[in-house]
């Protein structure tokens, strides 16, 4: 009997893992495919036949949304190698972040038609005639819209990393590579992968415009789920937007499934405590390359070749340190007094460049126009971020503390964040011109549709951190009611709020452009703004003006980030951090 029963776990352990090998190199198989398929026509001349067409009949919806899917998971790539060097930077080196940070802002700030016109050239010389070309130049649009969010994020992980983390390191003698592997990056994961779901969310919200790239007079429509949006909403064709939005729907579903979800269980271990009653988040995919042999062999090279990194990366004694301190704080002062004075000329000269280039094209009172009307953006953007903080942290705090919340509230948030804006503009200037609503007012909404949601992702990637034994000890103290959430789920949260809060204000001035003009049919509505302003000089192809808008947005974003933003992103890292 007992010999049966060993023979019948042979051949279940045995069946259990063919099954999980077969799952995970149809996996592998089937990624292949996708990128071979995906990148097919690549190399083809640009002026090719039917490469620029875009059809609205559905049978063409699955080989867009897999060029789009490309698309997207290049620039996700790109977003990943930009975090992990620019965000370590900026946050390891005094020197750099002061302007590294700023810098950021400013970025996320700029229009991603902006981005577009500017590096179209650029991507184009690559591949010259070619549809490569183009394709560059969208995955870097798509680009610009997901690496700063990721970066700000990862910047305030490592800001905060725990104070008894940080002296074990030091006490096991981490040198810096092994530092940042195996301490700062598992700690900031959670956090990034949340990120990277609204980061994906905020591509699909500008895939719209990615997907028309213009090149001198002529303009390049390349296939994809944008390009498709488009021509439907330029046809006024309701039926092709409803299937454009059912085709986005089943593509988030696939990501989730075969990317975030498998990330976010893979993450889960690397919290900063595991409590005995929680339940760990399982994903099918991340099951399969676990227990599949053929996997575990494929990745032994690279995991030896990993050990042998953290074997050669050298580091410095604490002897050795002592003596850099010591001669170093000597020329420490010339060092900061050529810093300044290199980013005080550079900024001289940029200010008079960009000074000469305005006032050739417009006039100076035309400034002062450009200020009022940031002035008015500005305070549409303060607003809508209040409403949203207060709408969504309580609700993000929530789904963070039930990871079965989070696991059904994860892709139905990541579909309403890449919902494009202009899909509501039929809707949004019917109901204005129906019921004579004033545009300055009831436009604001759609520059927060998008942007809110990297509030929410992060107040929820926050609230999963928190510890159990933090919640505990409120149980135990009887803390309930507004006093729990002053005094411990707020605070927890806090940092992660900010780097939310600042990330969506950034992209609330850049979705003033979209959402300050709205237009269906023949009818077109503005509301007073300054991403009015650079949307009307877009459009008239007025570079002058262009330039003025966004030198001023830029100027309004550093100047509130300075004084409002920073000072509370240096109480989040100072006061509220774990530990």
């Amino acid at each position: 009997m007992n010999k049966q029963h060993g023979l019948a776990a042979k051949l279940s352990h045995r069946f259990s893992a063919l099954f999980w090998d077969l799952v995970a190199i149809l996996l592998v198989l089937g990624l292949i495919v996708f990128l071979a398929q995906a990148s097919r026509g690549l190399m083809q001349p640009l002026t090719a036949p039917g490469e620029t067409a875009i059809s609205l009949d559905a049978s063409a919806l699955p080989e867009y949304a897999l060029r789009t899917s490309l698309r997207m998971l290049a620039a996700m790539i790109l977003s990943l190698l930009f975090t992990f060097t620019y965000a370590t930077w900026a946050a390891k080196s005094q020197r750099a972040g002061q302007i590294l940070i700023p810098l950021l802002d400013i970025l996320q700030s700029v229009p991603i038609l902006g981005f577009i016109s500017v590096t179209v050239v650029f991507f184009m010389s690559f591949a010259p005639g070619k549809i490569l070309g183009a394709e560059l130049a969208a995955i870097f649009a798509i680009f610009t819209s997901q690496a700063w969010n990721m970066a700000f994020s990862f910047y305030q992980s490592l800001r905060t990393v725990p104070v008894e983390l940080a002296e074990a390191s030091r006490s096991f003698r981490l040198t810096p590579w092994m530092r940042f592997w195996k301490l700062e990056v598992p700690f900031a994961m959670p956090a990034l992968v949340w990120n990277m779901m609204v980061s994906m969310s905020a591509g699909w919200f500008f895939v719209v415009a990615s997907e028309a790239i213009s090149v001198g007079s002529t303009t390049v429509t390349l296939p994809g789920i944008g390009s498709y949006i488009a021509l439907a909403i330029d046809q006024r064709d309701l039926d092709a937007v409803g299937r454009a939005i059912a085709v986005m729907l089943i593509v988030i579903l696939i990501y989730d499934q075969l990317l975030f979800r498998p990330l976010v269980a893979w993450v889960d271990h690397f919290h900063f405590e595991q409590h005995a009653d929680r339940v760990p988040p399982r994903s099918w995919v991340l099951t399969a390359l676990r227990r599949s042999r053929w996997v575990a062999i494929i990745f032994a090279p690279l995991a030896r070749i990993w050990r042998w990194a953290y074997q050669i990366s050298g580091g410095v004694t604490y002897k050795e340190r002592f003596h850099q301190n010591e001669t170093g704080a000597s020329i420490a002062s010339w060092l900061d007094w050529l810093w300044y004075g290199g980013i005080a000329m550079v900024c001289t000269f940029l200010s008079w460049k960009i000074k000469i280039f305005v006032l050739q094209g417009v006039a100076l009172d035309e400034v002062g126009t450009a200020i009022l009307l940031g002035c008015s953006t500005m305070v549409r953007v303060f607003v809508l971020i209040a409403i949203a903080s207060i709408i969504w942290v309580p609700v993000g705090i929530w789904i963070g503390l039930r990871p079965g919340a989070a696991r059904i509230v994860q892709p139905i948030a990541q579909f309403m964040a890449a919902f494009p804006a202009n899909l509501l503009f039929p809707l949004a200037v019917s109901g204005i011109v129906a019921l004579q609503l004033n545009p300055d007012i009831w436009l604001s909404p759609l520059m927060i549709l998008g942007t809110q949601w990297y509030i929410l992702f992060n107040v929820i990637a926050g609230a999963s951190t928190i510890p159990g034994e933090l919640r505990d000890i409120g149980t135990n103290l009887g803390v309930h009611g507004w006093l729990w959430w002053r005094r411990i789920a707020l605070p927890a949260v806090f940092p992660f709020y900010m780097t939310g809060a600042v990330t969506a204000s950034g992209g609330s001035w850049n979705a003033s452009i979209v959402a300050e003009i709205a237009s269906w049919g023949n009818t077109t509505l503005k509301a007073h703004g300054l991403g009015a302003y650079i949307a009307e000089a877009t459009a008239d192809g007025d570079f002058h003006r262009i330039v003025l808008g966004i030198a001023v947005m830029s100027a309004f974003v550093v100047v509130i980030n300075r004084l409002f933003w920073r000072p509370l992103y240096t109480l989040a890292e100072r006061k509220y951090r774990l530990g």
